[in-house]
């Protein structure tokens, strides 16, 4: 059973202690002429369907559509001082008085829309732009903000659990794990998964630092770092890290750049597992088809646990080999690999379907380790029964997450055992076939329960309702269900 023991992966900020505790920026200019128009289509493929989370209903709203998010940061080690100016554009979803958007509460130093100075107020973790705003009529808002980082707590009792958001190194550095949430802790955002958009992303740093962010590296000038999402990502799925980093630069698959951060000593011993990541990626594009992202690549961070960070994984350096799993922080990396097809690519639509990210990595990782140390069928589906059990009678049925067990064992385990029934009775051709047009066709979706039901069911010419929702709800491990 250790061998196929689940990696349990997760992946915050304060007021500068001079700012006032509202945050709130008064106007100090009149507003200014109208703003030049702004052609929004440039931004079109950041366009969701946003979907109030029912699982963290405080984080996120329905009544915004993030297309976009320009970030110029700076970070200042000596100080512990953030100081960013984030440009985003938004489709409002509906007629509003005001823009509602997840935010810690940083001293703000001014906002705009469309040009004009507005106020902007900074109270239990929300940041309201005091502005009227029209649906479907995009709006460009402007924040500058400074201070010091701060997580927030994260909402499980995960033996790896660590606070969410930009934590602050004993050095000066900086990195970050947010999910379910946490991206409100380093600029303002709808931090929801429903709402995906796209990133530039540029952070200056002093001399003999590096900043690293997820999205394609864009290039390098002086000391500021710049990375660009061309794909949308999720709130959840953004990272950051500041250090005094190596580089490391391979190819991967068809060619795929990759790039690996690391610290000098402090991770030398985790160089082969980041070596060995075309290794992984070859054999991932085998079962579920092409990377779906035009780069990739691996931070290391001073963390227990490893985060799929869209095109930019974040790995803690903390994860733990042990005599009965050697081969743990390689494993659990090829885990976050498979989570850029499944979670990145195909995104839940909200926390509830969390089982649709870690049902399909951990199957996947669990498929790796049998093959690589010639494990037989029975063993794998021996520990996946019994798991199964144990973790429904601890923590319920993977459909209905607790919101306070978030990212538990029965999300990683329970949909692995679904996916293992399904995989048993289509064979290795037309599961792989289904798992391969699933994240192929669904590229840069979100997607919850009924959809991958109805896709199963289309792509199989069978009807696997019963099976799948029996397994999300049930209470107890089912009993094999044959689907005709």
């Amino acid at each position: 059973m250790a061998l196929f023991l689940t990696p349990l992966l997760v992946a915050g900020c304060t007021a500068d202690p001079a700012a006032p505790a509202s945050g709130t920026s008064s106007p100090t200019t009149t507003p200014s002429p109208t703003a030049p128009a702004v052609d929004y289509t440039v931004w079109q493929a950041g366009q969701s369907t946003p979907v109030a989370d029912p699982i963290y209903p405080a984080r996120g709203t329905d009544a915004v559509d993030v297309l976009h998010y320009g970030l110029e940061l700076e970070w200042a080690p000596s100080t512990k001082t953030l100081t960013g100016t984030a440009t985003l554009r938004i489709r409002p979803t509906r007629d509003a008085a005001d823009l509602v958007l997840d935010f810690m509460p940083y001293q703000v130093d001014g906002v705009t829309l469309d040009g004009s100075t507005v106020t902007g107020t900074v109270a239990k973790e929300k940041l309201t732009v005091a502005a009227p705003v029209v649906g479907d009529k995009p709006v460009t808002l402007v924040v500058k903000y400074h201070g010091t980082p701060k997580a927030t707590p994260m909402p499980s009792h995960r033996s790896d659990a660590e606070k969410l958001g930009l934590t602050v190194t004993k050095e000066g550095g900086l990195w970050t794990m947010q999910e379910p949430f946490g991206a409100f802790t380093w600029y303002p955002a709808n931090d929801q998964p429903s709402d995906e958009a796209l990133y530039d992303i540029t952070v200056t740093v002093p001399a003999g630092w590096s900043a690293i962010a997820s999205g394609t590296p864009a290039g390098q000038s002086g000391n500021a770092f710049t990375y660009r999402s061309a794909d949308p990502v999720a709130t959840y799925l953004t990272t950051l890290a500041v250090g005094k980093y190596q580089k490391l630069t391979a190819k991967g698959p068809r060619g795929v750049p990759l790039t690996y951060w690391y610290r000098k000593g402090a991770d030398d011993k985790l160089l082969p597992y980041l070596k060995k990541s075309p290794t992984y990626l070859a054999w991932l594009e085998k079962k579920f088809g092409v990377y779906p992202f035009p780069s990739g690549g691996v931070v290391v961070v001073d963390s227990e646990s490893g985060m799929e960070t869209q095109q930019m994984i974040t790995m803690g350096r903390k994860i733990e080999n042990s005599k009965a799993r050697r081969d743990r922080w390689g494993t659990d990396l090829l885990h976050e690999y498979a989570h850029h097809w499944f979670g990145d690519s195909v995104t839940p639509t909200t926390w509830t379907d969390v089982w649709l990210n870690e049902g399909w990595a951990n199957y996947a990782q669990d498929l790796y380790t049998k093959e690589t140390q010639h494990l037989s069928e029975a063993s794998l589906d021996r520990y996946l029964r019994d798991a199964d059990a144990a973790l429904r009678k601890k923590l319920g049925p993977p459909g209905k997450p607790n919101p306070k067990n978030f990212a538990e064992g029965n999300v990683y385990i329970c949909p692995e055992a679904m996916l293992r029934e399904i995989h048993k009775q289509l064979g290795d051709k037309k599961f792989f076939a289904l798992a391969r047009a699933w994240v192929q066709e669904q590229h840069n979706t979100q997607q919850d329960r009924a959809s991958f039901i109805a896709f199963v069911n289309k792509q199989t010419g069978r009807d696997f309702t019963k099976l799948i929702n029996t397994w999300l709800d049930s209470k107890t491990t089912p009993r094999s269900i044959t689907v005709k």
